[in-house]
């Protein structure tokens, strides 16, 4: 057995709506072995993939195939996550980046503030996408 790329992604609830895994695939965020996949591309048992999403890439591994969406719970049994601890600290480190910023009720952001947060963000992207990760 087979299923297509969008509908195991949306299965296994990586993304909500199967629209948007063929748009994730579509834009490049879907990979498999360095190569961008299609929507329409299979996978099978023992097949790893990588998922780019916001600042780290995140990496599973297909254990079994279903076309059907799963309860939350379920997932484990489908899909094994592969990540590595150094994508997960990035996660960590942009959660915190998030939270360290501005108070609430403080308004909109200064200009200088704009530059600082943009040139974070810019910097973090720059560490956290390396292609020779994906493998």
């Amino acid at each position: 057995m087979e299923v297509r790329v969008d509908k195991y992604l949306w299965a296994m609830r990586i993304y909500k709506t199967r629209s948007i895994a063929a748009d994730a695939c579509k834009n490049g965020r879907i990979t498999m072995n360095g190569v961008q996949l299609k929507p329409s591309r299979t996978f099978k048992v023992g097949d790893t993939f990588s998922v780019r999403k916001g600042p780290i890439t995140y990496t599973y591994k297909v254990l079994q195939l279903t076309e059907n969406r799963l309860g939350a719970k379920l997932v484990p049994e489908y899909m094994r996550d592969c990540t590595s601890p150094e994508q997960l600290e990035l996660l960590e480190l942009a959660r915190l980046a998030g939270q360290s910023g501005r108070d609430r009720g403080t308004g909109r952001p200064t200009k200088k503030d704009r530059r600082e947060i943009e040139t974070f963000f810019d910097e973090l992207s720059a560490v956290s996408y390396q292609p020779s990760d994906i493998e």
